[in-house]
């Protein structure tokens, strides 16, 4: 059901199904499920979750996201980032909180612990938030729930002391 009085809906998904390709910049003010493949920029204020065959390849920018899929490029969630068992991610990752299950791979830079430097939606210059993560510290904070099995990259599965 619809939510009264916000004019915005939280309950509204919006799909990019399993056989579509979609190509250039995808922005949504609520919820995206990728179960198809997106060549460039996935903007979503909001959850977005990159089901088993799913593929972003370029941007992806979310409050919160589940990858469950393949994503080739970077990763910028403001707040909880989970890598499912079978996710697949080739890039640059920054967020606030990471989720790693067994079984997901990711090979690149992580950078986490910080809220993400730009808003999700609103900001046609993404570009700005490269600028001001040249401040950012490293990754020092890492998931300390459940044990990471990272392939590859720089994270490790090490707990020191990050909250929740």
């Amino acid at each position: 059901m619809a939510n009264q009085g916000s004019g915005q809906s939280q309950a509204q998904f919006n799909i990019v199904g399993e056989g579509t390709v979609f190509e250039g910049t995808l922005r949504a003010e609520s919820n995206v499920n990728v179960s198809g493949r997106v060549v460039g920029k996935l903007i979503v204020n909001g959850r977005a979750v990159i089901s088993k065959n799913g593929v972003v390849e370029g941007e992806l920018r979310a409050t919160n996201a589940a990858v469950g899929g393949t994503i080739e490029g970077e990763v910028y969630v403001d707040e909880r980032l989970e890598l499912e068992s079978t996710a697949h991610v080739d890039g640059s990752i920054q967020t606030d909180r990471l989720v790693v299950e067994e079984g997901a791979v990711f090979t690149g830079t992580c950078k986490m612990g910080e809220a993400v430097t730009e808003k999700a939606v609103g900001s046609d210059d993404v570009a700005a938030s490269t600028s001001k993560s040249s401040k950012s510290s490293s990754a020092s904070g890492k998931p300390s729930s459940k044990k990471s099995s990272v392939d590859s990259g720089t994270a490790t599965p090490e707990s020191s002391g990050a909250k929740k």
